[in-house]
C-alpha cells in the first residue's frame, strides 16, 4: 500500500499514515486502503491501532485539492463517512495515536477510533465551515457524543482549534503524553490491557456499548448468555478461584 504502512503483530494490527509529503492527507487512494484493512479486520477480528506515527503530524484533513472538485454526487457518495463508519463498526477495539495536528477529515478518522491517545503538540480542529462546507464525516454526530453538544456545536461553528491539554479535560482523548517517543508504547500499553481480556468478551462489550439504546437491555442478556456458555469463561474462572485459594 502506497499510503499506509502495516505492521502485523499476534493480537493486533498497527497501521500507520504514510503520506508526510502531503501532511497524511485523506484522498480517495488512502480511502480504498482503509477500506482493505477494514476488509482484514472484519474477517479476522483483531485489535487496531491508528497512527500517523511521530513525526509531528497525524491527519492534516482531507485532500483540498481533490475536495474542491467534488460535486454534489461525491458527497452523496460518502467517501470519507463510509470508510469512518467502517472503521467505528469494527468488530474489535480501536485505539487512534495521535502526534500533532487531526483536522478536518484527520479528527473524525481519530473519532472514529474507540479511544484517543496524544502528545501534547496534538491539536484537534473541525475548519470545514471556514472552506464553505460542513464537517460531513462523522464529526456532526460523533463530537456531541464525545464532549457533549454545546462544546461540539462550538468547534463547529467556529472552527476553534483543540490543544492537547483541553482535549484531556473535555474527555476528547483518554491519554496525553509529554514525549512523542511515548506515544505509541502508551497506545500499546492500553491494548495490551484489552488483550488481557477474554476476546470475545471483548467484542461482545463494544458491541453492547456502541449499540442504540433502544437495543439494551435484550442484547446486554443475549450477549451475556453467549458468554456464560463460553469455555473461556469457565477456564478464566476457574483460574481466579484457584488464585484466590492459593492465598
Amino acid at each position: 500500500m502506497s499510503g499506509l504502512r502495516i505492521e502485523e503483530l499476534p493480537d493486533r494490527l498497527v497501521v500507520t499514515l504514510d503520506r508526510p509529503e502531503k501532511r497524511n492527507a485523506i484522498d480517495a487512494d488512502l480511502v480504498g486502503e482503509l477500506h482493505a484493512v477494514c476488509a482484514d479486520l472484519e474477517a479476522r477480528p483483531r485489535l487496531l491501532l491508528l497512527t500517523g506515527g511521530t513525526a509531528g503530524i497525524f491527519a492534516g484533513g482531507a485532500d483540498i485539492a481533490q475536495l474542491r472538485e467534488r460535486g454534489r454526487l461525491d458527497a452523496l457518495a460518502a467517501i470519507n463517512q463510509g470508510v469512518f463508519a467502517r472503521i467505528r463498526a469494527l468488530p474489535m477495539p480501536t485505539v487512534a495515536a495521535v502526534d500533532g495536528p487531526a483536522l478536518g477529515g484527520g479528527a473524525e478518522l481519530a473519532y472514529a477510533c474507540d479511544l484517543r491517545v496524544c502528545t501534547d503538540r496534538a491539536v484537534f480542529g473541525q475548519p470545514e465551515v471556514r472552506l464553505g462546507i460542513l464537517a460531513g464525516a462523522g464529526a456532526t454526530y460523533r463530537l456531541p457524543a464525545l464532549i457533549g453538544e454545546a462544546r461540539a456545536k462550538e468547534l463547529l461553528f467556529t472552527g476553534r482549534r483543540v490543544d492537547a491539554e483541553e482535549a484531556l479535560r473535555i474527555g476528547l482523548v483518554n491519554r496525553v503524553v509529554a514525549d512523542p517517543a511515548e506515544l505509541l508504547p502508551t497506545a500499546h500499553g492500553l491494548l495490551d490491557e484489552m488483550a488481557k481480556g477474554s476476546a470475545l468478551a471483548l467484542r461482545l462489550t463494544k458491541m453492547a456499548v456502541d449499540a442504540p439504546a433502544a437495543a439494551h437491555p435484550q442484547l446486554d442478556l443475549l450477549s451475556q448468555a453467549v458468554l456464560f456458555e463460553d469455555e473461556e469463561k469457565h477456564r478464566r474462572m476457574t483460574e481466579f478461584l484457584d488464585r484466590r485459594r492459593a492465598r
